[in-house]
């Protein structure tokens, strides 16, 4: 489980940055940052650890406990279908980052961004590969990332049922790739990606 240790010695508010969709061959990237004003009781910290690790009831109930936390603050930023097409997905993702940090009520005093490729922030910033495995505040921006992606998705997958979005929010599962093959790709789907087939050529609507 992460621990506060990187916080704790930045001092000041330090803000933890992550993103989720990177991989998905459809639907927006999604990042969140997550102060937390002083240490988080145990109970809450012990719900805390990287996404990729914990079970879909298990991110709700840390989402929920962030939520409802008065000494959290959480915002969110993302990047659509579209701007993934201009720019491309690894710029998007630093554009929804971005996004995320500037919807603070005030700049950070230090923002932790998980991996080694830095947004462009007008605040200090410190990239900290696997952060999601190491500081308390990117493991929960994590939590808070994949829940409401994971919530988009699943709302997209009610209007675009082919893809089985509720099940693997726009990742390429086998699945979703016999989907893409069958019905074409839909006006979510990445298409600037190398597997996902031009959305003029047929899919939902």
């Amino acid at each position: 489980m992460p621990d506060f240790l990187i916080e704790r010695r930045a001092g000041g508010r330090v803000a933890g940055v992550d993103e989720v969709g990177r991989g998905a061959l459809a639907g927006p990237v999604v990042a969140a940052a997550v102060i937390f004003h002083r240490p988080p009781p145990a109970a809450l910290a012990r719900l805390i650890d990287d996404s990729k690790r914990l079970s879909a009831a298990q991110r709700q109930a840390a989402y929920d406990a962030l939520a409802a936390h008065a000494a959290v603050e959480i915002t969110l930023g993302a990047a659509s279908v579209g701007e993934i097409f201009r720019v491309n997905i690894l710029q998007a993702t630093l554009l929804a980052m971005r996004r995320a940090v500037a919807r603070l009520p005030a700049p950070p005093d230090l923002a932790l961004i998980d991996g080694n490729q830095p947004p462009p922030l007008t605040c200090p910033l410190r990239c900290v590969p696997g952060g999601d495995a190491s500081s308390l505040s990117i493991a929960a921006a994590s939590i808070v990332a994949k829940v409401v992606r994971d919530r988009l998705m699943a709302r997209l997958a009610v209007r675009f049922p082919h893809y089985g979005w509720e099940r693997n929010a726009g990742y390429g599962t086998l699945s979703h790739r016999a989907a893409l093959a069958r019905h074409g790709a839909c006006r979510h789907h990445r298409t600037g990606f190398g597997s996902v087939p031009d959305a003029a050529e047929g899919g939902a609507d």
